[in-house]
């Protein structure tokens, strides 16, 4: 079995079990419960977990009222740049908090896809995907993931990809889990107003809307002014919908400098969540 080990245990968040339940812990303690329905799908940041996770526990909180059988993480490439989409096709991912082991049906299903390649290499450094470890450990411990990392994020690669999880989830009790960040490095002001647009679109469900502000730049300059996991977030919102989602809500928004108190270079962060909800 290919285990991957914790590649940011022990800097990005802390690398005994004990102070990370206990982290993990306090920041859902403080997340509110979401809204009344079926979450099918989320929007969680991916940075350290004293920066991001109040934020990503909005997210996993909502989404932990339900009853999953498999959860499909999709992030973006950070250190390797490559056609398609990368998966770690079989084993687990280790964290402090045990193993989440991959989901053998899922990753084969997938696998059959041309725009899915299993690239083991491309997830060894990455930690988009396992800063949601800790969360899927502590409230679904034993629901397996299939782990997903988007190179270029072309629109073709987008659209391929929210066909793929349409298909090979239809009928599975899957949750999908988009892993990005917002805008990077801004002013506070500056952020704030980008990341509006964003969020915008999360709550009217709007995933053309995401597509053109997100293509509005060039690739190179998407993730600083838009989100490093743009991609993934509209692949996973196509393929919500196309599963049944009608509705999406914002959870929470925050950003770097309320934790570190510069806001003069903020990154800024999301817990959006897409399902079939009752009225607010």
């Amino acid at each position: 079995m290919s285990i991957r080990p914790a590649a940011v245990a022990g800097t990005w968040y802390p690398g005994t079990a004990g102070a990370l339940a206990r982290e993990v812990d306090a920041h859902l303690a403080l997340a509110t419960e979401g809204p009344a329905g079926t979450v099918q799908a989320v929007i969680v940041p991916h940075a350290g977990m004293m920066f991001s996770g109040p934020v990503g526990a909005y997210a996993y909180k909502a989404a932990a009222r339900g009853t999953f059988d498999v959860v499909v993480l999709v992030g973006p490439s950070h250190f390797h740049g490559f056609e398609g989409v990368a998966l770690w096709p079989e084993g687990a991912f280790d964290s402090p908090l045990g193993a989440a082991v991959v989901d053998r049906e899922g990753a084969r299903s997938l696998a059959a896809f041309d725009i899915i390649r299993p690239l083991e290499d491309v997830h060894r450094r990455e930690h988009s995907l396992e800063m949601q470890v800790p969360f899927l450990r502590r409230l679904m411990p034993d629901v397996p993931i299939v782990p997903l990392l988007m190179g270029f994020q072309r629109r073709e690669t987008i659209a391929a990809l929210a066909s793929a999880l349409a298909s090979a989830f239809k009928g599975r009790r899957a949750l999908l889990v988009a892993s990005s960040d917002l805008s990077h490095y801004f002013d506070a002001a500056t952020a704030a107003t980008l990341d509006r647009r964003v969020q915008d679109s999360v709550a009217s469900f709007d995933t053309d809307g995401l597509l053109a502000l997100f293509e509005q730049y060039p690739e190179a300059e998407r993730g600083r002014y838009v989100a490093c996991g743009g991609g993934p977030a509209i692949a996973v919102m196509k393929a919500a919908r196309a599963l049944g989602a009608r509705d999406g809500r914002v959870l929470k928004y925050a950003h770097s400098g309320e934790v570190s108190g510069d806001y003069d270079g903020v990154v800024g962060y999301l817990a959006a969540a897409f399902g079939v909800f009752d009225a607010q």
